[in-house]
């Protein structure tokens, strides 16, 4: 199931502000759909390999959870 086949996000600013533009929109959904594709890509080839699936979705929610945001200004 491609992004586009799920229903739109509305995108945020940090303060709540919902982002209008266009092509931040599009950008999003592009970098999503990609992401999307390398991770059912990576899980598919650790089936083939023998390797559980729930573990390999475990360690890409933790990937996920591990990601810093390099813009914010750091304490």
């Amino acid at each position: 199931m491609s992004l586009s086949q799920i229903k739109p996000i509305i995108w945020r600013s940090p303060k709540g502000e919902v982002i209008a533009c266009v092509e931040k929109n599009k950008v999003m959904s592009e970098n999503l759909e990609e992401i999307r594709q390398i991770c059912q890509d990576a899980l598919d080839d650790a089936v083939l390999m023998g390797v559980d699936s729930k573990q390999v979705r475990q360690a890409l929610a933790g990937l996920i959870a591990e990601l810093v945001d390099s813009y914010s200004p750091q304490d």
